[in-house]
C-alpha cells in the first residue's frame, strides 16, 4: 500500500506501492534516508529546496519550479508510474512567475501539493472536477493564506482528505494553527513523522 510521511513544514514523503520514493520541498523534519525517483520543489525559498538532504540516484528526477513553469505554461511529466502536473501559486509573498503547485497521480491516487500560495482560480475552475483524494495546504497565516482561508480553500477543492501544512515559518508544525483548519469535511491533520497509508 501507497504510504505518506509527513515531514513537517512544507515537507512530505511518498512511497508507492512498488517502492518508488517521491519527496516534495525537502527542508524540515527527517525520513530523508530513501533515495528518490522523484523530488519535488515548489520555489527557490530556503525552506524548500534542501536536495542535499537526499543521496539522489543515477535515474532520480529533480523537478524545481522553472522546468514546471518556464514562461507562461504549466507543464505535465508522465514518467508510467507517476504522472505530475504543475499548477498555479501564488500570492503577496510568492511570485506566480517562479512558484508552483503540483498535482500528482500514481496508484490511482490523486493528489494536490498546493505549494506555497493563497487561493487561486484554479482551485474553483479546475480543481473540484479532479475528485482529489488529499490536497496539502499551507495555513500559517504569514507568507500564505491563514487557516480559516485554507479551509474555505479546501471547501471549493472538495478532496476527500484535506491536509494542513506550512503551519508556522518558525517551526516544524503547530498543532493550534493545524485546529484552526476547519474545511466542511476531510479534514486530516498530520503531525511531524506521522506516516499514514494512503
Amino acid at each position: 500500500m501507497a504510504k505518506l510521511l509527513y515531514q513537517g513544514h512544507g515537507s512530505y514523503r511518498f512511497i508507492t506501492n512498488e517502492g518508488k520514493v517521491i519527496y516534495v520541498d525537502p527542508y524540515a523534519g527527517t525520513g530523508y534516508n530513501l533515495i528518490p525517483d522523484l523530488v519535488l520543489i515548489t520555489h527557490e525559498h530556503f525552506d524548500h529546496n534542501h536536495l542535499e538532504l537526499l543521496s539522489l540516484g543515477k535515474s532520480t528526477k529533480v523537478i524545481r519550479s522553472r522546468d514546471a513553469h518556464p514562461g507562461d505554461d504549466y507543464l505535465s511529466f508522465d514518467y508510467g508510474w507517476c504522472k505530475v502536473q504543475a499548477t498555479p501559486a501564488m500570492n503577496v509573498n510568492h511570485d506566480p512567475k517562479v512558484c508552483v503547485g503540483f498535482l500528482l497521480e500514481f496508484d490511482g491516487i490523486k493528489i494536490y501539493c498546493a505549494g506555497d500560495t493563497s487561493q487561486t482560480a484554479f482551485m474553483s475552475n479546475t480543481l473540484p472536477s479532479l475528485h482529489l483524494d488529499y490536497a496539502f495546504l499551507p495555513t500559517d497565516g504569514i507568507y500564505n493564506m491563514s487557516a480559516e482561508q485554507a479551509a474555505r480553500c479546501a471547501n471549493l477543492i472538495k478532496a476527500k482528505h484535506s491536509i494542513p501544512v506550512h503551519t508556522d515559518p518558525h517551526s516544524l508544525f503547530s498543532m493550534d494553527i493545524a485546529e484552526r483548519f476547519l474545511p466542511k469535511e476531510g479534514r486530516l491533520i498530520l503531525t511531524p513523522g506521522e506516516s499514514i497509508d494512503l
